[in-house]
């Protein structure tokens, strides 16, 4: 996606007179060093952990046969994208953390900032098409294998990537053009719409509005989609006669249901609620929450609420201990 940037430092004189930044000053977090050096530590085992337990997914969907099905082919898929979605920001905020600049190139900032919403978006389109799978798997049990086929589910997770990656160039270049001539200080630990905006010398409503109207509609389609899918769900599995099948049923779906809560809850509040008056440090928890934690607690609650992925988890590791001791 470099070739997307390619244009965005001015070539005429004026417009170089005009915009004079050529890096960024990420703060991050404040704090004396011991406290930088506990945060450095922190990260890197929460990133550390995010990269072992959603390969370890991976490993399991595709090394275990009975976990080849659309859910865990979808749940695969969701753990390469949470390991990208968390290597969007962690690998430069530890860097962040251990520099005395704490500077980050303008294009830099600008692809961090395109890969950081474009995953973001893969990851809402991602979580509504697994509402679906699991809207199809309960309500329309019998006629879910001819639906739900390999070559779907192929297509629908292709059609996540493409949307989420071909949503956000031309919004994020027309940012990039906008002139920064002025202070490059970003009160955050990654470059966000707010602060970048904030540093803008000239307004942009229209960019700013077309960008936040853009994500808004993401958000709030993703999230209307979803609701409606657990709302019939909801419908069918209180009409099951045997309370064991209920439970079936409701175990299907409340690790998904968890995941959602956790993602969209913060996400919405950041982006589709006004932002004006939330504080700055309450905005880096909330970032903090949906791009750093998420990533790390997605792989704990589908493997600690589903037998059949704890099963192929304890074979997985089964194998490494046989294969240590050979």
């Amino acid at each position: 996606v470099s070739f997307f940037f390619i244009g965005l430092r001015p070539m005429n004189k004026s417009a170089t007179y005009i915009r004079t930044v050529t890096e960024f000053v990420l703060l991050g977090f404040p704090g004396c060093w011991e406290i930088q050096i506990f945060l450095f530590s922190l990260f890197l085992v929460v990133y550390a952990l995010t990269l072992l337990g959603n390969g370890t997914i991976i490993c399991a969907v595709r090394w275990d046969p009975r976990l080849h099905t659309p859910m865990y082919f979808l749940l695969g898929n969701l753990a390469f994208l949470e390991i990208w979605y968390a290597s969007s920001t962690v690998p430069n905020m530890l860097a962040n953390i251990l520099s005395k600049t704490k500077a980050i190139s303008f294009s830099g900032c600008f692809l961090q900032f395109y890969f950081f919403f474009s995953l973001g978006t893969t990851e809402c389109l991602f979580l509504a098409v697994m509402a679906y799978d699991r809207y199809l798997a309960i309500c329309h049990p019998l006629h879910y294998p001819t639906i739900m086929t390999g070559k779907r589910c192929r297509i629908l997770v292709s059609l996540c990537w493409l949307a989420g990656f071909l949503g956000y160039p031309i919004p994020i270049v027309f940012i990039s053009q906008l002139p920064f001539c002025g202070a490059n200080i970003i009160d955050h630990f990654l470059c966000d719409m707010d602060p970048l905006m904030a540093l803008s010398c000239a307004p942009a409503p229209i960019t700013e509005f077309i960008f936040y109207t853009q994500s808004s509609l993401v958000l709030s389609f993703t999230v209307m989609y979803i609701l409606r899918s657990y709302i019939l769900l909801l419908r069918t599995v209180f009409q099951v006669p045997s309370a064991a099948g209920r439970r079936k049923a409701f175990s299907t779906c409340g690790s998904h249901l968890a995941v959602v809560s956790l993602f969209y809850g913060t996400v919405m509040v950041m982006y589709v609620s006004p932002t004006y008056g939330i504080p700055t440090w309450m905005q880096k928890i909330l970032t903090l929450v949906y791009s750093v934690m998420t990533p790390l607690f997605n792989p704990l609650i589908y493997s600690l609420r589903n037998k059949d992925m704890k099963l192929a988890l304890r074979n997985i590791l089964f194998r490494m201990r046989m294969s240590q001791n050979s």
